[in-house]
């Protein structure tokens, strides 16, 4: 049921505020420098502390994938000396962290908003661990990615196997000795796997259909090939794959020791045992078998068609334009499956742990507002939702690829900010 629009429990001692802002991160503070320069009174609300997913749902050797040049949120452009490399974990904290430092947003730290709702005279009210509030506009920049996911099998598994959630992974050094089993092939399940085997540990890995990017392609950094054809321009309505862009994962590639691709192929050739995709668990007395489907092959092979295909349209501009560009030998594979592997016997395989490196979903059961599609996620266009003064920041491919990153979240703020103002301008006047 979709709860009705009511009154304020509290009118007399909610605060007001022209606009509020429920989260702290890259997507908040951008569209706080934003409202600051245009003089409109505003909060920000941030459950923990500037920097917090950051700081603490990384792991130590976490980087960036996309070079520091394209961190560029709304009067903060990246100013350090390495313009095309990628900023390490501590390094992000303290970009995030001189960034609010820089203009002294209206911040409320340590401050969770519980519950958020229309108000039948317009606005919302906005219940938080600091009290009530009334906003006549609501920007919600919480991102996308709020509560990991692990599979119920994971039940199973006895307590003498440690399981991690990707975000809760620090090094291979806070794990028990053994052998790991890695579950997921996104960016982060193929970067701790890295960082795993780069350590010596023995890791299987579990792979699913996330697709793969190269790094660099005939002499130029793939971001830059990409930036300068305008594909990071393309809005999702106008992508080939429209919608269903926002679905994809995120290619898999790494910016560590100055960027390089993963080829989990040459990880197999190393020694890494690599699977299908996670099925489930089961348990017989003292043995636990894990099992996968048996699709190994078929999503080694689709993640290297995405990675041609960014090839081949690279190829397509460099040709299209006449630039001069060198060639590139054909990609080979340095290693095929010989057999598909359906099943892992984690005793018998020495395995002490198992990170769960499958995402994170959607939790916007705080905000009771009917904006929300069936799969509960919020039905928007380009952050504007059919509520009258709700906003969305933040979000991955809101409008394009760089919309849930620090590359063009401040580009999406804008957009927001042409929303914001005029209203703001209205009420004003009336009162």
């Amino acid at each position: 049921m979709i709860p009705s629009k009511t009154t304020p429990l509290h009118p007399v001692t909610a605060r007001r505020v022209p606009v509020a802002i429920v989260g702290g991160g890259q997507a908040g503070l951008a569209m706080s420098w934003l409202l600051k320069q245009r003089g409109i009174e505003h909060i920000v609300f941030e459950r923990h502390r500037v920097a917090h997913e950051w700081r603490e749902a990384r792991w130590d050797s976490f980087c960036l994938v996309t070079p520091n040049w394209q961190c560029r949120l709304p009067g903060w452009p990246y100013a350090g000396r390495d313009p095309h490399g990628f900023m390490l974990k501590d390094e992000i904290v303290a970009y995030l962290e001189g960034y609010a430092a820089s203009f002294a947003p209206p911040l409320c730290e340590g401050t969770s908003v519980t519950r958020l709702r229309p108000l039948d005279d317009g606005g919302f009210e906005l219940k938080t661990t600091g009290g009530d509030w009334i906003a006549g506009q609501v920007v919600i920049a919480t991102g996308g990615y709020h509560t990991p996911i692990v599979p119920r099998s994971a039940e199973r598994l006895p307590a003498s196997v440690l399981q991690l959630h990707s975000s809760n992974y620090r090094n291979p050094h806070s794990l028990p000795a053994g052998a790991v089993l890695v579950v997921g092939t996104g960016q982060s399940g193929c970067q701790i796997a890295e960082d795993l085997h780069l350590a010596g540990r023995q890791v299987h890995l579990a792979v699913g259909t996330a697709p793969r990017s190269p790094r660099v392609y005939r002499g130029k950094e793939v971001t830059d090939w990409l930036t300068e054809s305008g594909y990071y321009d393309i809005a999702y309505e106008q992508h080939p794959q429209k919608e269903t862009v926002r679905e994809k994962t995120n290619h898999y590639l790494t910016g560590r020791d100055g960027g390089r691709e993963i080829d989990l192929r040459r990880f197999a050739r190393e020694g890494m045992q690599l699977y299908g995709r996670f099925d489930e668990s089961r348990r017989d007395g003292e043995q636990i078998e894990v099992r996968f489907i048996a699709d190994l092959k078929h999503n080694l092979d689709q993640a290297d068609a995405s990675y041609l295909a960014i090839r081949a349209s690279i190829d397509q501009y460099i040709a299209a334009r006449g630039i001069e560009a060198p060639p590139e030998a054909p990609y080979v594979p340095v290693w095929e499956p010989d057999a598909e592997p359906t099943s892992l016997d984690l005793q018998a395989a020495g395995i002490t742990t198992v990170i769960w490196a499958i995402g994170f979903a959607a939790d916007y059961r705080w905000v009771e507002a009917p904006l929300f599609d069936g799969r509960g996620r919020p039905v928007q266009r380009r952050g504007v939702t059919g509520v009258d003064g709700l906003y969305f920041l933040g979000l991955p491919w809101q409008n394009t690829w760089g919309s849930g990153r620090f590359a063009d979240v401040g580009r999406d703020a804008e957009y927001l900010l042409e929303h914001i103002a005029p209203a703001q301008r209205d009420r004003r006047a009336a009162s």
